[in-house]
């Protein structure tokens, strides 16, 4: 398991593998004005030399610090290519035409068994010997060579590639943490934030014979579609029915999972040993998600225990509802969801919330459905940060719920592939310039960077090209990422998303030094988030003393 006392995290931000952290060398002082000090001065100019041209661009950027990714799914983040080595691996088999994997119904007596895939199919290893079905694998899988025709979107494409790769065995989730961990290493990010759903199969079966609750609620509260059986005693009742039926057994069977897929990542890595590859120096902490397409039982359940298992475990430390906004049920039942995590903040109020709220455009749902997402998803889902929020200007009031998440510090996480690629939004019609032109914070994320086919450098170069945004505009949003991760512990900083000023006991010293005072060296012992904070401090100075 990937466990860290607060000893050893100080232990991890002391000890980067960068061979130069020991080099003394000027940096800024902790307590800083607004003004940009003459290292971001020297970067900013080589940053604008670079933005000549976008392959310079990407060089600039693929080096810089980019603090945390937060909003990834797991599966969506591996390649194509991991994903046929596995089903290889696997024994699955391939569908030609639909270009999907299935499990085989038989193997056959030889040693080592092979899988029988049945007239028409292929064995998934077939493809290392087939350009032509490699090829259109990694097409069938990804969004690569994807050109939209009629009946068939890049919607419709993007989440179309979850079921054709599914049927992998979970045994590889492992090397799939260590495939998004080296990928973030080698672009300088130091934290991420995996959204992944354990094995749910249980639960399921646990809720198939319960009805959901017939007590009506108050009419003016349904704003969308059936919201009945909601009510506190409704949903308590509900949550009671669930616990002493064995849901709390799956607790131990998901942090189970947990721990045979960052024990795998640690084997890979070999992590703790003189032989630790650089992608060791990546922490990793779990989303837990909830599939929100299916039934009100369904999600009620799974949601219960993922609120549960984030109450336990301290390696996942948040939830987060997923699957497209747009669909049916998605839409029809979002109100209902919305007041679940209301009453199960209310038991569990420790338990951080993300959630997907206006991943949506027009024309891809009516106008009303344009019109409370990411309200409801702030007012009554108490989510501290909203991922997509793509439709934020077609809200009722948008200006005062703009204010309001200003206000209130919910972070938004952008995702500006997905948003053009799934929803068509590109930069004249993205939400972007709105929220910081607000004071919303924002920081840039991936969503499915495998599925996509880029990275989280890719984002920086997009953002800087077209909302033509500067290296300091790029640094914020950075340090906006770790400044709302859900590790634990207080920020660096003495007041939210303002990084001019740290707290006190940091004050009076170069930001990120290595050797901090004893009053910081204490502090970020008492803090997770704040100890990724000063690491990106000093992932900084060593960045911009870099530049001329």
């Amino acid at each position: 398991m990937l466990r860290r006392t607060p000893s050893s995290v100080l232990l991890a931000l002391l000890c980067l593998l960068d061979p130069a952290i020991h080099a003394q060398s000027p940096m800024r002082s902790a307590v800083t004005s607004s003004a940009a000090t003459p290292a971001e001065l020297r970067a900013t100019r080589a940053f604008n030399d670079a933005k000549r041209s976008p392959l310079q661009l990407n060089a600039f950027l693929v080096r810089m610090p980019k603090g945390a990714d937060l909003h990834m799914h797991l599966s969506g983040s591996i390649y194509a290519e991991t994903f046929i080595k596995d089903a290889a691996a696997d024994g699955l088999c391939v569908n030609p035409k639909t270009l999907s994997f299935f499990k085989p119904s038989a193997t056959t007596r030889s040693i080592p068994p092979q899988p029988v895939c049945g007239d028409g199919n292929v064995r998934a290893e077939s493809a290392f010997k087939d350009q032509q079905l490699y090829d259109s694998l990694v097409d069938s899988f990804s969004m690569r060579s994807f050109v939209p025709s009629t009946g068939t979107s890049g919607h419709d494409q993007f989440f179309a590639t979850f079921a054709r790769f599914g049927g992998i065995n979970k045994s590889h989730t492992g090397e799939w943490l260590d495939e998004v961990a080296t990928r973030a290493a080698a672009q300088n990010e130091q934290y991420l934030e995996v959204m992944e759903t354990p094995l749910f199969a249980d639960v399921a079966k646990l809720v198939s014979h319960i009805e959901w609750p017939s007590t009506p609620v108050d009419p003016a509260q349904n704003r969308t579609g059936d919201a009945t059986g909601t009510t506190r005693e409704d949903l308590s009742h509900l949550r009671d029915t669930l616990l002493s039926s064995g849901l709390r057994d799956e607790v131990a069977a998901d942090r189970k999972e947990l721990d045979d897929a960052l024990d795998a990542r640690n084997k890979i890595e070999n992590c703790g040993q003189p032989s630790a590859r650089t992608a060791c120096s990546v922490k990793i902490r779990f989303l837990y998600q909830v599939l929100r397409a299916f039934p009100p039982q369904q999600v009620f359940a799974q949601t219960l225990l993922a609120f549960e298992v984030a109450s336990l475990d301290p390696r996942v430390v948040g939830i987060n509802f997923v699957q497209p906004e747009d669909t049916y049920m998605a839409m029809s039942e979002y109100h209902r969801q919305m007041l679940m995590l209301d009453y199960l903040h209310s038991v569990y109020p420790n338990v951080h919330i993300t959630l997907h709220a206006g991943e949506i455009a027009p024309g891809l749902v009516p106008p009303e459905g344009l019109r409370f997402h990411i309200r409801e998803a702030i007012d009554l889902g108490h989510a501290e940060r909203i991922g997509h929020g793509v439709d934020v200007m077609y809200e009722i009031d948008p200006e005062a719920l703009l204010k309001e998440m200003a206000d209130r510090h919910v972070m938004v996480e952008i995702n500006l592939t997905s948003n053009d690629v799934i929803l068509g939004v590109k930069t004249n019609l993205h939400s972007l310039p709105a929220y910081r032109a607000a004071s919303v914070p924002v920081a840039l994320s991936t969503d499915d960077e495998g599925v996509s086919r880029i990275d989280i450098t890719h984002e920086y170069v997009r953002a800087a090209t077209d909302f033509d945004l500067g290296y300091l505009d790029l640094k914020k949003m950075a340090r906006t990422s770790l400044e709302h991760s859900f590790l634990p512990g207080a920020s660096l900083w003495q007041q939210p998303d303002i990084f001019s000023r740290t707290v006190p006991a940091c004050a009076g010293q170069p930001l990120g030094v290595a050797n901090p005072s004893p009053k910081c060296l204490s502090f970020l012992q008492s803090s997770e988030r704040a100890a990724e904070q000063w690491q990106l401090e000093h992932r900084y100075e060593l960045f911009e003393s870099n530049q001329k």
